[in-house]
């Protein structure tokens, strides 16, 4: 029962956060084994869910809200574990890359991130899901953009 209680948690504190979240506000999705960031603006729940179950819900309750669109970041590690380092990534890989959008993916590498979500906390909200996964550099962030706002017209409107 208690696990029970602790999966539906997460999921109703995101439920709950979303509509208040919106552009330079992140969710990340994180391995077991993510730091503890303190960074005013951050906030930790340890989810007891599978790192892609998490990844999954994310994904489609932010695809629901019309305010906000994901930019999705990946570790640049990810992409050269070896199996051999990793047993798992492979099979890990195959199945996060039909839960991402297509094309709207980046890899930035680990530390960067861990410092762009350091520093938006100390301004904005930053929401970090712990899971159980146990797989180096296999965290997914998700940085907020205006769902109803283009950059391409953001642009056009500064004249750039």
């Amino acid at each position: 029962m208690k696990k029970r209680v602790l999966a539906n948690s997460w999921r109703q504190r995101l439920q709950q956060q979303l509509p208040l979240l919106g552009h330079r506000n992140w969710i990340a999705i994180v391995d077991s084994a993510y730091p503890w960031q303190t960074a005013p603006g951050i906030e930790t729940i340890a989810t007891g869910a599978p790192q892609l179950e998490v990844v999954d819900f994310v994904l489609k309750a932010v695809k629901k809200a019309q305010h906000v669109r994901p930019l999705v970041y990946l570790d640049a590690e990810l992409s050269a574990l070896p199996e051999k380092d990793a047993p798992g990534v492979m099979t890990y890989q195959k199945k996060l890359n039909k839960l991402l959008p297509h094309g709207a993916v980046q890899a930035v590498l680990h530390e960067e991130i861990i410092s762009m979500l350091n520093e938006a906390g100390k301004t904005f909200r930053v929401l970090i899901l712990k899971s159980t996964l146990t797989l180096p550099y296999t965290s997914v962030f998700v940085q907020l953009d205006c769902g109803y706002w283009s950059s391409e017209a953001e642009a056009r409107l500064r004249g750039t």
